[in-house]
């Protein structure tokens, strides 16, 4: 009876070990790829009041699982926003940017539901890189949420910047302090 207890007991540890050590099967995990839409021209000049600048390096990217085309990310639009304060007795402190994206008939093509990123973020109200003096410049990275409609040729005819800033007045004076040493 022990010699079969014994043996059962052996067949049922190496069945354990079969089973229980056998290669699980590895799932592949899923290739994200990146799909690049070119915006044209890929630079623009731009000027709002006493601003100048240049919108620059636009792209869309859209993150795409190759083979099965399964969207992962929906499309961003990306770029570098170059502004220059052209005045000369004015300073301007940003309050905020947004982005519209404008149709073939002028109308404005909307993000889908749940999307709503437009805004262009400046730093905090009382941050020095937020207020440009004359002549001064900046250069913020835009990535905003683009409308999969207007992925389509021929749909998207512009991209509107809104700019809310507060312009004021700048005075550099200088004043010499009649002194002398020792009396």
């Amino acid at each position: 009876m022990w010699i079969r207890l014994g043996g059962m007991l052996v067949t049922t540890v190496l069945v354990a070990m079969t089973v229980g050590c056998a290669p699980k099967a590895q799932v592949a995990a899923a290739v994200i790829e990146d799909k690049v839409f070119t915006v044209t021209p890929v630079s623009v000049q731009l000027k709002a009041g006493i601003l100048t600048g240049e919108m620059a390096d636009m792209k869309v990217t859209e993150r795409v699982e190759k083979g099965s085309g399964r969207i992962d990310s929906p499309p961003k639009l990306t770029a570098t926003l170059k502004l220059k304060n052209t005045s000369t007795d004015q300073s301007v402190r940003f309050i905020g940017g947004k982005i519209q994206y404008v149709g073939a008939e002028g109308k404005t093509i909307k993000l889908e539901e749940a999307r709503n990123n437009l805004t262009i973020k400046f730093d905090s109200y009382n941050s020095s890189n937020e207020r440009l003096d004359p002549g001064q410049e900046t250069t913020k990275s835009v990535e905003v949420d683009f409308p999969v409609e207007a992925l389509d040729a021929k749909k998207l005819q512009a991209i509107r910047l809104e700019f809310t800033y507060l312009p004021s007045a700048y005075k550099d004076e200088t004043v010499n302090l009649a002194v002398s040493i020792g009396g």
